[in-house]
């Protein structure tokens, strides 16, 4: 196995980056139910390259641009295999007194490297310190919890005679309305409201537009409690205002929480800490050495001024797990949401000692080299356009002109499978997102990579017409936008559909014909309707309407979207509990849309001609 990793890993720039495959082609690969009896090891191993590496999107090429690295190495996978045989559970210290010394003082170590404040490293002189979560999503969660906490706890202090479940309902977290869908997903955990400021021309949130949103919600009667501040979005590596958005949180009492996730790896580099500027009044920062820095997934470390906030909202003591060292030493169970944790820690160890600080340094620097390469060709070439500027190793790039035709690019660049790259969406702009991933990418690949691209563009533009499924505007994209289950908040990043990020129109006609029942109801219209106000993209279920519309000749009926008003439409027109189907009031007329609502009746057939 270990010959077949190193000859993986040395050959991987000739397999294809994605995979032309089906969904499901796993399963017919694969008995369904499991052997009564062991099988002999090279069967198993000889199904590795037959079963499983013809569905591997490999992540590792240096022809893989999709998404953010997920870089790893040979001394990262060394430190994998020991800890795999350690398997220890490092709950406490006494579960495994390495295993937590150790994280204390790797944390440390890349705390220094990225030049945080002293408050935020493990010493005698600081309620701060670092842990190694697993993801920045779960260090997003972890601090919104944390800071709801002590809210709740400071406004009881004042106001002792109002129920905890009154002063919950009250509360509002903030984000730029390019922050990760992440810190969405811990408002809906958290049970907190989640509010999207408004970013400025460079999708970066504003001190100035963080507090006019607070004054508007302390003007409502709600509490403002937590912010995120992104540094290196995900749609375009933009950065918030950090310096000034943390004076904000700080004068108002708001728990500022920044998401480096991605950029966080490059403050090794001192002329990239600019961003970092205003670190010291923040509460919690988070970044991926599993990104950038070529340590295994997952790996998150997550630095705090203050423990005692994450000891309050997490800390649960039974009596099997205290030992005679219990308040002498860092017990890690109290610093995050699982019990046990992993041996994280000898990874990121392993790494730092091998390369060194100035080898991780040079690595990161490289990355951005290539990327400003790439960029100089796009800018040569007056067919693209860059709408946001490149920052680091991310370049965004589209097709002047209709979304329409990036997108197209897109799917037929995606379907050759030379090369990988995934959309997002800035502010109504269908653009390409191209981002050095790999350690192993040299300028040779940067140049072969642009050559796949104008290739594909050329013929693209060559023909008369295109052959795409969904004609729109700006605003309502096609099959990537609308089948993609992705969130719905901006940047939209569409990472997981087939039909997102391949030119295949059928997947559209047969998902046309498995949608019978219409969505189209009063809840449904509800809660589209505060996506919109929130200055969200639709989601899929918000659009299913699309879908029922499909006809077989792969042309999508236009739907008049849903009016953007802060009251309900008609009730008599249109009551809660009805449909298309089951109420006549809404009439097919032209494209099957209703003349007195503007929704979509695909699918209503009229019982009589009263009915009709």
């Amino acid at each position: 196995m270990v010959d077949y990793i190193c000859s993986y890993l040395d050959s991987i720039r000739d397999r294809r980056v994605f995979p032309g495959v089906q969904p499901g082609f796993v399963h017919d690969r694969i008995p369904e139910n499991a052997p009564l009896d062991g099988e002999p090891w090279p069967d198993i191993f000889a199904d590795v390259e037959n079963v499983i590496m013809p569905g591997v999107t490999h992540w590792q090429s240096p022809r893989m641009h999709a998404y953010y690295p997920a870089l790893t190495s040979y001394p990262s996978m060394l430190a994998e295999m020991l800890t795999n045989a350690i398997n220890c559970l490092g709950f406490t210290w006494a579960s495994s007194p390495a295993c937590t010394e150790l994280e204390m003082i790797v944390t440390n170590w890349l705390g220094k490297m990225i030049g945080l404040p002293y408050h935020f490293l493990h010493n005698k002189e600081s309620d701060g310190g670092g842990v190694i979560q697993t993801t920045a999503s779960e260090s997003t969660l972890i601090s919104l919890l944390s800071g709801r906490n002590i809210t709740i706890q400071r406004y009881l202090k004042l106001h002792p005679d109002v129920p905890i479940h009154e002063i919950h309902s009250k509360l509002v977290a903030y984000c730029s309305d390019q922050a990760h869908s992440s810190v969405e997903k811990a408002a809906l955990i958290g049970l907190v409201i989640l509010r999207y400021v408004e970013s400025d021309a460079e999708y970066s949130m504003t001190g100035a537009k963080l507090l006019e949103a607070i004054t508007e919600d302390k003007k409502k009667g709600l509490i403002p409690f937590w912010v995120c501040a992104t540094l290196g979005t995900t749609g375009c590596c933009s950065f918030d205002d950090l310096e000034n958005v943390a004076q904000v949180c700080h004068k108002e009492q708001l728990w500022c929480h920044a998401d480096a996730a991605y950029a966080g790896c490059s403050f090794i580099c001192p002329e990239y800490r600019k961003w970092l500027k205003g670190v010291d009044l923040i509460d919690s920062i988070a970044l991926n050495p599993s990104k950038w820095l070529m340590v295994h997934f997952d790996c998150t470390v997550m630095w705090v001024r203050n423990s005692s906030a994450l000891h309050c909202a997490f800390n649960v003591s039974p009596l099997y797990l205290t030992h005679e060292f219990s308040g002498l030493a860092i017990d890690y169970m109290h610093w995050q949401i699982p019990l046990s944790k992993r041996f994280r820690s000898l990874k990121l160890w392993f790494v730092i000692r091998s390369y060194g600080v100035k080898g991780l340094q040079e690595h990161i620097k490289k990355g951005v080299k290539l990327a400003e390469k790439f960029e100089s060709l796009i800018k040569a070439d007056k067919r693209f356009e860059i709408p946001a500027k490149r920052h680091l190793g991310l370049v965004v790039f589209r097709l002047k002109g209709d979304n329409m035709t990036t997108e197209t690019l897109c799917k037929r660049i995606n379907s050759r499978g030379k090369i990988h790259c995934v959309p997002a969406n800035l502010n109504g702009k269908y653009v390409i997102r191209f981002c050095i991933t790999s350690q192993r990418t040299t300028e040779q690949d940067i140049e072969t990579d642009w050559k796949e691209i104008t290739d594909v563009t050329n013929n693209l533009l060559s023909e008369n017409s295109l052959d795409i499924a969904l004609q729109g505007d700006n605003e309502i994209y096609g099959s990537s936008l609308l089948l993609s289950n992705t969130p719905t908040s901006s940047p939209t990043i569409v990472n997981g559909s087939f039909a997102a990020l391949n030119d295949e129109g059928h997947v559209l006609d047969e998902f046309s014909m498995i949608i019978n029942i219409p969505r189209d109801n009063f809840a449904m219209r509800k809660r589209v309707r505060g996506i919109l106000m929130s200055g969200k993209k639709y989601s899929l279920d918000s659009r299913l309407d699309l879908f029922q519309a499909l006809n077989t000749d792969k042309k999508l009926r236009t739907v008049k979207p849903i009016k953007e008003s802060g009251k309900p439409d008609d009730a008599s027109h249109f009551s809660e509990e009805s449909s298309p189907q089951s109420s006549p009031k809404c009439s097919p007329v032209k494209n099957n849309t209703c003349s007195k609502c503007g929704h979509s009746t695909y699918g209503y057939k009229p019982k009589s001609n009263k009915d009709k």
